[in-house]
């Protein structure tokens, strides 16, 4: 049988250091209940991982210490990019072509699979249907995490999906230098970046965020941390913010996906 042609293009491949910290915090973080409740190692998936491995490789240094046996496979359309990432294979850690069908070894179902700054040079209308891909691969309680991030990782935002579809959307942000919280407008995932106007839900959650941001200001006395705490405590009171203090302290904030979704037009 032929070998099936990956599916996706080749993306610019830019990446950095550190790059993804933020969203692989979360991954361990609230959602490492996923890699622990695995009744076999747990695969996780760097998809489009770019020119350099280095995303893949920090995944799992920073997964292990949640789940030891952690597999995690780096998936990249490129074969170049694949050949560059073999040299740093080791135990739990592989690179290997493909896209967005997500092969891998004997029907295995990732648990998780991160996407990041994949789809940001797709067409809106190209989202629903990368998705579904990937959502047909998820393993029991698995998730996809498709976002988008700055050249270092200072701004981020991604939209966590299960089988089910799209859960919730994570803003997270160095709160070092903020001007204000849509400073992220343009790193929103795909699925909402050229939502963010007037009408749509997504642009009334980052204007509530400003508006608090502002209002929070006297709390900045005592460090940006602490107008972010307010800001967040003041945001939940109209949306439906699924995480609290312990995530807001780090900079991120998480809502519920039904509040920012997308009018349908």
């Amino acid at each position: 049988m032929a070998r099936q042609r990956p599916v996706g293009t080749i993306t610019r491949g830019t990446t950095n250091p550190n790059r993804l910290r933020r969203c692989d915090r979360w991954i361990a973080g609230p959602q490492g209940w996923r890699l622990r409740r695995a009744t076999t190692p747990p695969v996780v998936v760097d998809l489009g991982y770019g020119a350099s491995p280095i995303t893949a490789v920090e995944l799992h240094d920073r997964l292990r210490r949640v789940r030891p046996d952690v597999e995690v496979v780096g998936i990249e359309i490129d074969p170049d990019r694949v050949a560059a990432g073999r040299p740093l294979e080791r135990a739990g850690l592989t690179f290997r072509l493909g896209g967005f069908e997500v092969p891998l070894d004997g029907g295995t179902r990732p648990t998780v699979v991160r996407a990041f700054n994949v789809l940001r040079q797709y067409a809106e209308g190209d989202v629903a249907d990368a998705w579904a891909l990937v959502q047909a691969r998820l393993a029991p309680d698995g998730l996809l995490v498709d976002g988008t991030c700055d050249e270092i990782g200072r701004r981020a935002s991604w939209v966590a999906v299960d089988a089910s579809g799209p859960l919730s959307l994570t803003i997270s942000l160095r709160m070092g230098g903020l001007e204000q919280p849509s400073d992220v407008a343009e790193r929103l995932p795909k699925s909402l970046i050229h939502r963010n106007v007037p009408g749509e839900p997504v642009h009334a959650f980052l204007t509530d965020l400003d508006d608090a941001w502002a209002r929070s200001a006297p709390q900045s006395s005592w460090g940006a941390r602490q107008r972010f705490l307010a800001m967040c405590d003041d945001v939940r009171r109209r949306w439906p913010l699924l995480d609290g203090p312990s995530r807001w302290r780090l900079g991120e904030v998480t809502v519920d996906w039904s509040a920012v979704a997308p009018t349908t037009r």
